[in-house]
């Protein structure tokens, strides 16, 4: 962006001409998630919202020239700071060209603070959620009147969100007629059963999940905007109905090969194995598409203990199953587990598994390493709860025939 300042008439006044090597006036761009309250509200009545994202800064550093100025001129009428082309400061926030739509790195920094400040208290305090009352850990942008409350009542089946007790019991003794998650059963071992949801024709349901996952996660953007994913509902089975146990979301598209975007246990049922459970779920779709995947990355740190250990379990243990002439390749490892080369080259890394052997490198696998590791997991009283690929009931989208739409989606946003 360049900037001229020219003297117009003797008032002092300076008029500014901008111009974009892009051809545009360097706005931010948006992601999926932030949107106005006013909007919040309109989406949760009607289940028609599309959301905005955060904005982020896509800018670069500036230079500018600036023209001859009055050395009279008083400073309070100097709208604009101009930067010299000489200056060597081009990495000062304070030095950026400031003006029309865009936004320097300072202005961005007092955005973040702001919307730190009000997003850094939780705005609900706990939820009542079937028989469990579960506190909240973050703040949640649900819409006005509902983002400001002490409790907050939530049906387990339709996820519709109450203020007052009196609804939330007369919706639960009669007027929901769900029992179950909406979309395609697609697994169901014992108890477990797992929902597939399609954002475009659920998405007052995926909203208000999304809504509701945000008490528990810190850095989820995405509440609104649910037609380009999908949603896989995992719930425990009783004589009541599917109980809500966690969830993850995937891309419907994804240029990077993610086959897992968000996941979430809900706390009530933590410490149970179900997280274990619903990463083995997306590599079991991903062999079933017969491509490899691999989560969205930055993992969060615990995000990466998580699935450093299933990558682990997963790897000894086929190669525990494995005859020691045989010679497998990478390649063949990743096609077998549905995880990417990448991810499998990191857990073997970390194991000191990867040996350079005859000018290339090798995977050296130790039988002793690996009979110690299964004795320790067959002597588990606990053992690991992994999605079994017989139970599950799902061709890839990709194989299926065109068929007619989906149901919309299940209840309205909230009730008083």
């Amino acid at each position: 962006v360049t900037g001229r300042r020219s003297r117009r008439g003797s008032d002092g006044k300076f008029a500014r001409k901008n111009s974009s090597r892009n051809g545009g006036g360097g706005a931010g761009t948006a992601g999926g998630g932030d949107v106005s309250p006013r909007q919040q509200q309109g989406d949760a009545n009607d289940g028609k919202g599309k959301g905005k994202g955060a904005l982020t800064n896509t800018s670069t550093a500036t230079t500018a020239t600036t023209a001859a100025a009055d050395q009279n001129q008083p400073q309070q009428q100097q709208q604009q700071q101009i930067v010299p082309a000489s200056s060597n400061n081009n990495n000062n926030s304070d030095n950026l060209l400031r003006g029309g739509n865009w936004h320097g790195n300072s202005d961005l920094a007092e955005l973040e603070a702001e919307h730190h400040e009000i997003t850094k208290v939780k705005n609900i305090s706990k939820i009542i959620m079937g028989r469990y009352t579960v506190e909240a850990w973050y703040y949640s942008p649900f819409p006005h009147p509902y983002n400001q409350l002490d409790s907050l009542y939530i049906c387990e089946y339709c996820l519709k969100y109450m203020r007052k007790p009196k609804f939330y019991l007369k919706h639960c003794s009669g007027e929901c007629p769900h029992r179950c998650p909406p979309g395609n059963e697609i697994y169901r071992e014992n108890n477990i059963s797992v929902y597939e949801l399609d954002g475009k024709d659920h998405r007052v349901y995926c909203q208000n999940l999304c809504l509701l996952a945000k008490l528990f996660l810190d850095h989820k953007t995405l509440y609104y905007d649910v037609d380009p994913f999908y949603f896989y509902v995992i719930t425990e089975v009783d004589e009541e109905g599917a109980h809500i146990v966690g969830y993850f979301s995937k891309e419907k598209v994804s240029a990077e090969e993610y086959n897992l975007a968000c996941i979430l246990t809900f706390p009530q049922y933590q410490k149970c194995g179900y997280g274990k459970f619903i990463i083995s779920l997306s590599y079991e779709l991903s062999k079933r598409e017969g491509k490899p995947g691999s989560p969205e990355k930055p993992l969060s740190d615990l995000g990466k203990i998580s699935y450093r250990s299933y990558w682990t379990h997963v790897l000894l243990t086929l190669f525990a199953e494995q005859k020691g002439d045989e010679n497998i390749q990478i390649k063949d490892i990743s096609l077998m587990t549905g995880i990417k080369t990448e991810d499998i080259i990191s857990t073997l890394q970390s194991l000191n598994m990867i040996r350079f052997w005859k000018g290339q490198h090798v995977v050296f696998v130790m039988q002793d390493f690996l009979k110690k590791y299964m004795s320790e997991q067959k002597r588990k009283k606990k053992k690991l709860r992994l999605c079994d690929g017989k139970y599950l009931s799902w061709v890839p989208h990709a194989e299926r025939k065109k068929g007619g739409a989906g149901s919309g989606g299940v209840g309205a946003g909230g009730s008083d």
